[in-house]
């Protein structure tokens, strides 16, 4: 493959991060489901914080083919890894959890399935934390790359 391809160099760095965080992302949807609780549309009646975390998957591939025809960069990666940070953060941690550790612990038997479930939470949110501040770097340091250029014909 040419050096900067879609799997070398820091691009392979930035796609490995978003499958990453996708594969978490899967694996924390799929724990909803097994454990029954907490899920909305389409496997409910109701819109839920589980519903509208689905939104993510149409931008993941929207933005992997947006990336790959140079459309979007690292900037487009950091706001959505970020936000989902966020916003699985702020469902499932913050003082206004719809969604709280023990909801996650207490329905597995043995309850170190629940442990496990809810590390993969806790892991998930790191990861996303660490791709957006990879995707942050790699957005700053391609905006100053291009500030160094001249312009026109200086």
């Amino acid at each position: 493959m040419r050096k900067g391809s879609a799997v070398s160099g820091p691009n392979g760095i930035l796609y490995g991060l978003i499958f990453l965080a996708m594969f978490m992302s899967l694996g924390h949807h799929i724990d909803h489901v097994i454990r029954g609780n907490h899920v909305g549309w389409p496997l409910t009646e109701h819109a839920t914080p589980f519903t509208y975390s689905l939104v993510v998957y149409p931008l993941i591939l929207l933005g992997l083919y947006l990336y790959a025809s140079g459309k979007v960069g690292p900037g487009y990666w950091a706001i959505l890894s970020g936000s989902g940070a966020l916003f699985v953060a702020a469902i499932h941690f913050g003082p206004t959890a719809v969604e709280p550790p023990a909801d996650i612990i207490n329905l597995y038997e043995p309850r170190i399935v629940g442990w496990l479930a809810f590390g993969w939470l806790v892991v998930f949110v790191i990861v996303l934390v660490a791709t957006c501040l990879y995707e942050l770097r790699s957005w700053f340091a391609q905006r100053g790359t291009r500030s160094l250029r001249p312009r026109g014909g200086e």
